[in-house]
């Protein structure tokens, strides 16, 4: 069981890591033409930047399909992607962006911290003008009571 625990981590570890790096480097760097509708005002409850979503849990399906027969560590490594996967649903579709409006936007605490790091993402629709690119490792200043 411990051997669950720790891939499952590490799963979950890795993509906040590689999130981060890609966000950064990819996103806001060669693929922005496809990134950038994730920074405009949309009509549409879709958007061209959710195929990264599509790709990010394409990643975590083949690795649970690769190990499910043995539950070896690509299995539980896509179980951590998949718990990602919805946190960040729910993080930043739901209480950050609202594109589903099932909660109120968070009001204290570590929900706060990692809503204002997100708007101050989004305060530029510039490629290259964005800070904060990690989901839960936010700058602590995000956190400070604000006056």
């Amino acid at each position: 069981m411990m051997y669950a625990v720790l891939f499952i981590i590490v799963g979950f570890v890795v993509m906040e890591i590689s999130g981060w790096f890609i966000h950064k480097y990819i996103m806001h760097g060669p693929l922005w033409n496809i990134h950038k509708t994730h920074h405009q005002p949309s009509k549409h409850f879709f958007e061209l930047n959710d195929l990264f979503s599509l790709l990010f849990g394409s990643i975590a399906v083949l690795l649970i399909f690769l190990g499910v027969d043995t539950l070896d560590y690509r299995f539980w490594m896509g179980v951590g992607i998949s718990f990602y996967g919805m946190l960040y649903f729910f993080i930043h579709d739901v209480l950050v962006h609202r594109r589903l409006k099932w909660f109120e936007r968070p009001k204290n605490g570590i929900l706060l911290g990692i809503f204002r790091a997100h708007q101050a993402h989004h305060a530029t629709n510039k490629k290259n003008d964005a800070v904060s690119f990690g989901l839960f490792v936010v700058p602590r200043k995000f956190f400070k009571k604000q006056t």
